[in-house]
């Protein structure tokens, strides 16, 4: 156990007590602000869990592994939570966690086979754009005006997040099963 890996332990233990947060004190503005506040904090840890591995030289298979599973059940909490609340469309949230399943799904089986399939970058700008759409998202209910700003980008969300899905499928296709473009295409006529 070293810093990161305790830093992504707090980022995973914090997913539950937001969703208590927000499913049981989101109706008056101090507990909304409570759950912006957790959210916040559990944000921290994801950029300073990077930040020390690597620094310190300590990025480990495990971070690796957990760092992107505790982004996703801390993302998937929150748009489930705001689901119930009748901030987001549930259709919106099934194709943001359609997704995050199937890419967990696929590291997996590509960790199965002794090949870690790192973040990409519109991987990463995905979860930037899921972090700023549910700050936004969340402090729409107190801040009206933030209402359109918060729901232009959760839809780019939506459309990153599909981007980001097909190019893990891609690099799955490519490095996991050794499949290439050309190889797939067969001899021309």
């Amino acid at each position: 156990m070293n810093l990161p890996n305790a830093l992504t332990g707090l980022r995973i233990f914090l997913v539950p007590v937001l969703v208590v947060v927000l499913l049981t004190r989101s109706r008056s503005e101090g507990g909304l602000f409570l759950g912006v506040a957790i959210f916040g904090v559990a944000v921290l840890t994801d950029y300073l869990d990077g930040y020390f591995a690597r620094r310190r030289n300590q990025v480990t298979r495990v971070g690796i592994l957990l760092d992107p599973l505790a982004d996703k059940l801390l993302t998937a909490a929150a748009f489930l939570s705001m689901v119930e609340m009748g901030l987001v469309p549930a259709w919106m949230v099934m194709i943001i966690l359609g997704r995050e399943l199937a890419v967990t799904g696929l590291r997996n089986v590509a960790a199965g086979r002794g090949i870690l399939i790192g973040a990409s970058t519109l991987g990463k700008g995905k979860m930037v754009a899921q972090v700023v759409a549910i700050f936004l998202l969340l402090l729409s209910r107190p801040f009206p005006p933030l209402h359109l700003p918060s729901l232009v980008v959760l839809w780019v969300v939506v459309l990153v997040t599909v981007a980001s899905g097909i190019d893990y499928f891609v690099r799955f296709w490519r490095d996991v099963l050794g499949v290439s473009t050309a190889a797939r295409s067969g001899p021309r006529s």
